[in-house]
């Protein structure tokens, strides 16, 4: 049992009670949801962080944007110093509307509109709409944001979800058996054997739901030549452990990785603390995630990269079989369209 607090275990209970009663009463109806024209597609999780939905969205926003499909992206921004409804663009402040808002805008080039109130952002997404292209919503996270109607629930899940416990101890948003109300379920491949017979249990619990399996690499710098030889890492990420592991995997081992809170707005006392680091460890480079590096600022990244290179590791997330992954979606949104647009609530 992965439990981070355990002092609180005996409160996770309650808090699973509270969250499975309130999905509850959204799928009877006691409470309402509103609704967007275009059909939503909501992909999400049931831990608070580190599943990879970003690039999962960004993956997503890519292909159904090549197949013709008009595609904004709705997300909350955690963290945003803004409490506006806006559109984000692609170098707009991370400290102001979220650094996953602004690293969607850079990665997918599709309309990204950030809001608590996902259904306001939505209706503003609807309202820039031209043409004739069918409107596809990308929900990024929501799969706990019920208000909002979703068409469409891919839910990424991982090995680590399974040995987790719901908050306040654990990391888990709500129970696993929650799962089983996705459309589709997404695993990474090298946990697809370990996730076998959890998802042969879930899917007898609901409806059945379509399985997909993703490849994550990671994409350093194009030339190799580029690479520092000596690099330390550094990152503020849910799950850390998963990016040391990645580089790893790539033959690229760093010689130490700094750990900072998931989301962490970078300060020039950090910036000191790694060039600090640096020296002590000999470093000649450092290698970083896409989500950290879209808060460093200019004069940040010319004081690191006195020292050298700063790589930056992009998560590159593939379908292993697209083709057939994707039929079964459009062929979900395909029927959406064909229906009458409900009114909303």
């Amino acid at each position: 049992m992965n439990a981070r607090r355990s002092w609180l275990i005996p409160l996770s209970p309650l808090y699973g009670a509270i969250v499975t009663i309130k999905r509850r009463m959204y799928r009877w109806g006691w409470l309402k949801r509103n609704r967007l024209s275009s059909p939503v597609i909501s992909i999400g999780s049931v831990s608070a962080g580190g599943a990879g939905k970003t690039p999962m969205v960004a993956m997503l926003a890519g292909i159904l944007r090549r197949r013709g499909y008009g595609v904004s992206i709705l997300t909350r921004g955690y963290g945003r110093a803004s409490n506006l409804v806006e559109r984000v663009e692609p170098f707009d402040d991370p400290a102001w509307h979220g650094d996953e808002p602004v690293l969607l805008a850079q990665r997918t080039g599709v309309p990204v509109f950030a809001g608590v109130e996902r259904y306001r952002a939505g209706l503003l997404a609807e309202q820039e709409w031209r043409g004739d292209r069918i409107g596809v919503h990308l929900l990024d996270d929501g799969f706990q944001h019920l208000r909002l109607s979703r068409n469409i629930d891919i839910v990424l899940l991982t090995v680590d979800d399974l040995n987790d416990v719901l908050l306040p101890a654990g990391n888990l948003r709500e129970p696993l058996t929650a799962v089983s109300e996705a459309d589709v379920v997404v695993v990474r491949e090298d946990e697809a054997a370990q996730l076998k017979q959890a998802l042969e249990d879930l899917q007898d619990r609901g409806n059945g739901f379509a399985v997909w399996t993703i490849r994550r690499t990671l994409s350093l710098a194009e030339k190799e030549s580029t690479l520092p030889t000596l690099p330390l890492a550094f990152c503020g990420i849910a799950r850390p452990e998963n990016f040391s592991q990645m580089l790893k995997s790539s033959r690229y081992e760093a010689l130490d990785t700094v750990v900072f809170p998931d989301h962490y707005r970078y300060q020039e006392r950090d910036i000191s603390r790694l060039l600090e680091e640096a020296r002590q460890k000999g470093a000649n480079g450092f290698v970083t995630t896409e989500k950290d590096a879209v808060k460093l600022t200019a004069p940040m990244l010319q004081r690191l990269e006195a020292v050298g290179p700063v790589i930056l590791a992009r998560l590159q997330v593939e379908l292993i079989n697209e083709k057939e992954s994707m039929a079964q979606l459009i062929s979900m949104v395909s029927e959406l369209d064909r229906r009458k647009a409900p009114e909303r609530s």
